[in-house]
């Protein structure tokens, strides 16, 4: 019989994350669009983004035909969070509007992130951006596909401290950083520093 869950988090009843989950108010819009794959992932960090934003959206599935609509709002800009040889830093494109930005999350493998952005044709038109090189993943338990490489709940923590400055977003890390110690736990710290002690 599988063990009761959190409506809300997911997360089984007896390691509910709901009470670290923040609700942090934001001028950007954060609309996370998350391929179907990663719906049962035992981390869902964008579950847990769009949980901890009270101006965040999460849509699931491959082809989203109301994407258009989503991204005619006048008073915002929409980009994509997406690395690409004609990417800006985000820092540029920060002020160089007075509208605040509606930040285009994919989020699945780096595949299917690119499968969602063939699919959508709406995304690939969007002007993308990029956080700042040399950024590291707290997630120590498995290691990133390529540098830089973080998950999608810390991508979008590092973009609004960006977008926001001087205002912090630490507070969205929170749950995503309970959850890899409750895995360290699981494993049992023997075992992690064994398999994983030498990349931290």
């Amino acid at each position: 019989m599988p063990r009761p869950s959190c409506p809300r988090c997911q997360r089984p009843e007896s390691h509910c994350l709901c009470p670290l989950i923040p609700q942090l108010a934001s001028r950007t819009r954060v609309l996370l669009l998350q391929h179907p794959s990663e719906v049962n992932h035992a981390l869902n960090t964008a579950r847990l983004a769009a949980l901890g934003l009270e101006n965040a959206e999460l849509r699931v599935g491959e082809r989203f035909d109301d994407l258009a609509a989503a991204l005619a709002d006048p008073a915002y800009r929409p980009c994509l969070l997406f690395p690409g040889e004609d990417a800006h830093p985000l820092a540029e494109v920060a002020g160089a509007d007075p509208r605040p930005l509606l930040l285009v999350v994919p989020d699945g493998t780096w595949r299917k992130a690119r499968k969602l952005l063939y699919l959508n044709p709406e995304l690939e038109a969007l002007p993308r951006v990029t956080l700042p090189e040399g950024m590291t993943s707290r997630y120590r338990l498995r290691k990133a596909p390529m540098a830089g490489a973080l998950s999608t709940v810390e991508a979008i923590a590092a973009a609004l401290d960006i977008l926001e400055a001087p205002a912090r977003f630490d507070e969205l890390l929170r749950p995503f950083e309970a959850l890899i110690q409750g895995q360290i736990e699981a494993m049992g710290e023997e075992t992690f520093q064994r398999n994983h002690g030498s990349e931290t």
